[in-house]
């Protein structure tokens, strides 16, 4: 017997993601019931074979409702989230709404599925793409040899502002190729084509920024070690999908760059890509649309006692959000928690 999916915001980047991930994956369903805003109501989509009409998001969406998926947007899941855990579905919510909450578990299921067993409220977060990646990265070391601190800069695609943003970087490039004047930008504060913005999100009064923030406080709570130390610069790159993260990772005990390779070339969820003598790193458009999170430039920091520094690459619509969420839905399938 399957279940009934819903998708809520099923016409957006990562809705679309989630219904890709739903067609090629083994999760069990009867019915999936794809959901928007009223603009999108009335389109169709097709899964697994058959036509579906997208329906208006309302109170009434969940009945009958086994896992429902979010990703529309904060103020939608802190609206609609409850009603559909009090209709009996078991919320899976990819936006920050519910990150930090004591009461629900952010979960990255190759680092801490068993905590997707405890959502009192019926609701799991799925956390920030930028750490989840991170995260699946750095869970073999930390078990091996326990992380310490982490300074980590990201570079990060422009799918992570939503669809309109793939847009606009577009646009940008296809004005400059035929040399027309450049669009004014409308996601971004600037023009992202040839450019690096070292801002996502808002800033904060300390000059931190709210993605910065976010890779901070999901990294120790994942981890559920507040002892750890995370500093972030995030910034966004012309990149159309596929974020990228240099990793300078401090440990409490030795860890070499050979055994940290051993442990990567294992790992749940990782791929190890690290031959640069065969210019064999992880790059943005290798990881694009594939699950894997990518993993390289393995290497020793001499300024450190017991530091590594990685490049990690993935695909920030995949793991960094719809691949996730299915993945904590096929965990608690496998445990007869839905």
């Amino acid at each position: 017997m399957g279940y009934t999916v819903a998708i809520v915001g099923a016409t957006g980047a990562v809705g679309q993601q989630m219904l890709a991930v739903l067609e090629e994956r083994d999760l069990p369903i009867d019915r999936l019931v794809p959901l928007a805003s009223l603009r999108s109501a009335g389109q169709t989509i097709t899964f697994r074979g058959e036509e579906i009409t997208i329906t208006e998001l309302t109170e009434a969406s969940f009945e009958g409702v086994d896992v429902a998926l979010f990703s529309a947007g904060g103020s939608v899941s802190e609206t609609f989230g409850p009603v559909a855990a009090s209709a009996g579905a078991m919320v899976i919510d990819n936006t920050s709404a519910f990150r930090m909450a004591n009461d629900v578990p952010l979960v990255v299921p190759e680092v801490n599925g068993e905590a997707a067993l405890d959502a009192p409220r019926r609701i799991i977060a799925n956390p920030n793409c930028s750490t989840i990646q991170m995260v699946v990265a750095l869970a073999p070391l930390h078990r091996e040899a326990r992380v310490k601190r982490v300074v980590v800069s990201t570079y990060q695609a422009v799918a992570g502002a939503g669809a309109r943003a793939i847009k606009e970087l577009t646009e940008q490039a296809v004005a400059w190729a035929n040399g027309s004047p450049e669009p004014p930008p409308e996601i971004f504060p600037h023009p992202m084509l040839f450019e690096c913005l070292p801002q996502i999100g808002e800033f904060l009064p300390d000059g931190t920024s709210v993605e910065e923030e976010k890779m901070v406080e999901e990294t120790k709570k994942i981890f559920a070690d507040e002892t750890i130390a995370v500093t972030a610069t995030t910034v966004r790159v012309p990149v159309l999908v596929g974020h990228g993260e240099a990793l300078n990772v401090e440990f409490e005990g030795p860890l070499s760059a050979e055994r940290a390779k051993e442990l990567l070339s294992t790992a749940p969820g990782v791929e190890l890509v690290d031959e640069p003598e065969k210019n064999r790193y992880p790059l943005a458009r290798q990881a694009a649309g594939k699950d894997p999170v990518y993993v390289g430039r393995v290497r020793n920091d001499a300024t450190l006692p017991h530091g590594l520094n990685l490049w990690v690459v993935a695909d920030n619509l995949r793991k960094g959000a719809a691949l996730n969420a299915v993945q904590i839905a096929e965990f608690l399938h496998a445990r007869d928690a839905l």
